[in-house]
């Protein structure tokens, strides 16, 4: 297969993608129009619009299909805990939720090459998109049909190929089973209103730092600032082969960055104010759209309302870090350090390195009732941070609660992340009274230790704050000084306000 295809829907040239060796689609190009449509209907703040706009949306039930689901530790939509929004892209209607792939593409069934984990956060304060590369590697489901067939003892497949196999279960089934994220809902888009979403916007500006001059996707653009029309940035976001390296990777990153013109343009106070330009948006993005059976008229209203404040600041992406797949190097696998996405996503706290921290509370590091008074536990601080007066800055902020300050020492700088506690089993409850007073603090036991707790600053680590169970009266110290963050190596993200140029 060679050469572009014609798309007589959408009125344009069309090359179907491929990793290197399979043609293009056009579908596949348009990250950013699948989750624009996603975001926008999370994070537009008209909720009277969703009620309207709802008999738009197709709805599918495969509860049954999942099988064993990681735990959650509640069912309610409201605003008393995160939501996970799993976003697929699909270039048919045909057949989601079945068995029946086979029977409306020319490859052999519809995939979803495009992939999306969108995490809300509890207090609806920030979203973090996650980009799951097409050409991933991954451990699945061997036979997507079967409720009993896990990841555990699956077999390695192509990321997209999941959708193919078992449609948007099966995809489900295998994120969860491989980073235990639960998710509480799905949508899945096509994009035969991608034009018109844009046009509804009054076009989307882009910016490139060179000329594209593109022949499979039929498209040129000087280098520079521009605002599209919804068909110009149909090809604006088809483009891969004659930008940068050419690379799926780099497409990404770039369509995040349109993406983030759009979420700009879509959450726009002018916008918000047209009634009828916002509604011809949320009409085109919502006529593409297939979503689980919960995700209704209600729940869907109260997600909207939730979502009103949220500031474009508070919304990341990031990409799931990969490296070459040995087997096949048109392909890639996830990097070890992708858990600390999973893993921040199931704490509900922001990326390691983010300059969103989550609020400093004691009752966000421990639940359990304090039983160990501050002025009966002797601490010692270790600052594996680097910054130069972090240690005796949380001295003073212990010791005015009662705490005891035996002494301080320097650690390896960059060997620690976070506040990592190290106590005798001994003195365990003696640790969740310091703990408390450090938020996102790591409890590890340690038989070497006697009676004292040490008390280890690596990088990003939270500064202290009072414990519920505290001693005396006077203000926590001035905190000056701050850990610089923990940046994960390779750990690609951008904040939805950032300049499309950079």
């Amino acid at each position: 297969m060679s050469g572009p295809s014609e798309d007589h829907e959408a009125g344009t040239p069309v090359t179907r993608y491929r990793s290197r060796h399979r043609r293009p689609r056009r579908w596949r190009r348009l990250v950013a129009v699948l989750l624009s449509a996603a975001l926008v209907v999370f994070v537009a703040p008209t909720v009277l619009a969703y009620f309207k706009l709802n008999h738009n949306i197709k709805r599918i039930d495969i509860s049954k299909a999942l099988g064993s689901r990681p735990s959650t530790t509640s069912v309610s939509a409201g605003v008393d805990r995160p939501l996970n929004v799993m976003v697929m892209g699909s270039d048919t209607r045909e057949g989601i939720g079945t068995t029946e792939y086979g029977k409306d593409t020319v490859e052999g069934g519809a995939h979803s090459d495009t992939n999306l984990l969108v995490h809300l956060s509890a207090d609806r304060s920030r979203a973090l998109i996650v980009s799951i590369p097409r050409d991933s590697m991954t451990k699945a489901p061997k036979d997507c049909n079967d409720p009993k067939s896990t990841v555990a003892n699956g077999e390695v497949r192509q990321w997209n190929y999941n959708f193919n196999k078992g449609g948007p279960a099966c995809t489900i089934r295998t994120l969860e089973g491989l980073t235990g994220v639960f998710v509480d809902h799905f949508i899945v888009v096509d994009f035969r209103g991608f034009q018109e979403m844009v046009d509804a916007l009054g076009g989307v500006e882009v910016c490139t730092n060179v000329d594209i001059a593109d022949s499979d996707a039929q498209f040129t653009l000087a280098a520079g600032r521009h605002r599209l029309t919804g068909k110009e940035a149909l090809g604006y976001v088809r483009v891969r082969k004659t930008v940068n390296d050419g690379s799926d990777l780099n497409r990404i990153r770039r369509q995040q960055a349109f993406l983030s013109s759009v979420v700009q343009e879509a959450t726009d106070t002018k916008l918000l104010l047209r009634p009828d330009k916002l509604f011809a948006f949320l009409d085109a993005a919502t006529k593409s759209m297939t979503a689980d059976a919960d995700l209704g008229a209600t729940t869907l209203a109260g997600i909207a309302n939730s979502l009103r404040h949220i500031g474009v600041d508070k919304i990341e992406f990031v990409t799931v870090p990969t490296e070459v797949y040995p087997k096949d190097p048109n392909r890639v696998q996830w990097k070890d350090n992708a858990s600390v996405i999973w893993e921040a996503i199931k704490a509900d706290r922001p990326l390691p390195g983010s300059s969103d921290k989550p609020k400093p509370t004691a009752t966000s590091t421990t639940k359990e009732r304090l039983t160990v008074a501050p002025d009966k536990i002797s601490v010692e601080i270790s600052n594996d941070s680097g910054v130069e007066g972090l240690a005796t800055q949380a001295g003073a902020a212990l010791s005015v609660q009662g705490f005891t300050v035996a002494g301080y020492r320097n650690g390896a700088a960059g060997e620690t992340e976070g506040v990592v506690i190290r106590h005798s089993k001994a003195q365990k409850a003696a640790a969740r009274t310091v703990a408390a007073a450090f938020p996102g603090a790591k409890l590890k036991a340690d038989e070497n230790l006697g009676s004292v707790i040490v008390v280890h600053l690596g990088m990003g680590a939270a500064n202290p704050v009072e414990v519920p169970n505290r001693k005396g009266k006077d203000p926590l110290p001035k905190m000056t000084v701050s850990a610089p963050p923990a940046v994960p190596d390779g750990l690609d993200t951008r904040k939805a306000d950032q300049d499309i140029c950079s």
